[in-house]
């Protein structure tokens, strides 16, 4: 089965850009909502720690929606259980339009993969809009002897189980991508959780474990001193961080197309005007030239669209990571 998380996302992107100009310029979202929206603060919870990168994707977002949309936009962390606790927090919120949701690839890989996650991303929450996605990168300590994917799975089958994988935790993206791989190449290299990629990552340049994926903000610096070898981008196409290194339909593994997102979803039931108010703004700001610039130091493209288009891609998204758990049968509590 082609597994492609991101088809639909990039498949509608024409369609969706030729739109958005002629339907802003003949009917302005923010006319469609009564004056009194907004007429309070508007929250946009991030269900992870301050300082990550989520966090401070949802601080560079809240800045220019509040100045777009003339209104005050606020992070409130609530961290804990992979993103559970603070996205469960929004499902219960008030559908109002002031509680908002600042989602990255956890959102539904945690919930097609720990059933203790208690949330439904597809009947718990409207999709706002999508803001921008990138992949992750595979790479190796340099004492592996390989130098790209299709080495990497010769030696894995050569040596079923001695390779090491390291992950941030299991569920995490960075985790079922490894499944993803070794469900589609019928090899078995050995998961090992962390609490978070950073001391995977030194653990792998100490030589305890042979192999990541990770951001490549993360990991490019480590990359442009040779402490690391990148092998691939997860993702269909290169990325313009990392032009030299290969997609994974290059590295001969088609149908793999990996991303990460960020993307602001609101309890379900949110009005529609509302709604509409937030993508509009949305995608005004995604493609402002700082953000622009800010998005490619991260590593990420802006991915404006409508709420349709994101919905799309969440159930795409979460669809496809049920079927690799259920395909790898993964137990995780």
């Amino acid at each position: 089965m082609k597994f492609n998380i991101a088809h639909t996302l990039r498949r509608r992107q024409v369609l969706m850009l030729l739109g958005l100009s002629v339907g802003l310029a003949a009917s302005p979202a923010l006319a469609q909502v009564p004056n009194v929206y907004p007429d309070r603060a508007i929250k946009i919870v991030v269900p992870f720690a301050p300082g990550a990168g989520t966090d401070a994707m949802a601080r560079l977002i809240a800045q220019r929606l509040g100045e777009t949309m003339k209104a005050t936009f606020v992070v409130d962390n609530k961290a804990g259980a992979s993103g559970a606790i603070g996205t469960q927090f929004v499902a219960q919120a008030p559908a109002d339009g002031y509680t908002l949701l600042l989602v990255a690839s956890p959102f539904t890989t945690v919930a097609a993969s720990v059933p203790t996650a208690n949330y439904d991303p597809l009947r718990q929450f409207a999709p706002v809009g999508m803001i921008a996605s990138g992949p992750l990168v595979w790479v190796t300590n340099t004492a592996v002897p390989v130098t790209d994917m299709q080495g990497l799975v010769k030696l894995a089958k050569q040596k079923p189980g001695a390779l090491n994988y390291g992950s941030a935790g299991s569920g995490g993206v960075n985790h079922l991508v490894l499944e993803l791989l070794k469900s589609r190449t019928g090899t078995y290299i050995t998961h090992i959780p962390y609490r978070g990629i950073a001391p995977a990552t030194m653990d792998m340049m100490g030589g305890q474990i042979q192999l990541i994926t990770g951001t490549i903000p993360a990991l490019l610096p480590f990359i442009k001193n040779g402490s690391v070898r990148p092998l691939a981008v997860t993702s269909a196409k290169r990325s313009s961080a990392l032009p030299d290194v290969p997609s994974m339909t290059e590295s001969g593994f088609a149908g793999i197309d990996v991303v990460n997102y960020f993307a602001l979803m609101a309890p379900a039931g949110t009005p529609e005007p509302v709604i509409t108010a937030l993508n509009a703004a949305i995608n005004k700001v995604v493609v402002l030239p700082e953000v622009v610039a800010r998005f490619k130091a991260d590593a990420v493209e802006a991915a404006p669209g409508s709420p349709a288009l994101l919905g799309h891609f969440i159930e795409a998204d979460y669809r496809a990571w049920r079927n690799v758990v259920k395909t790898q049968n993964l137990k995780i509590e």
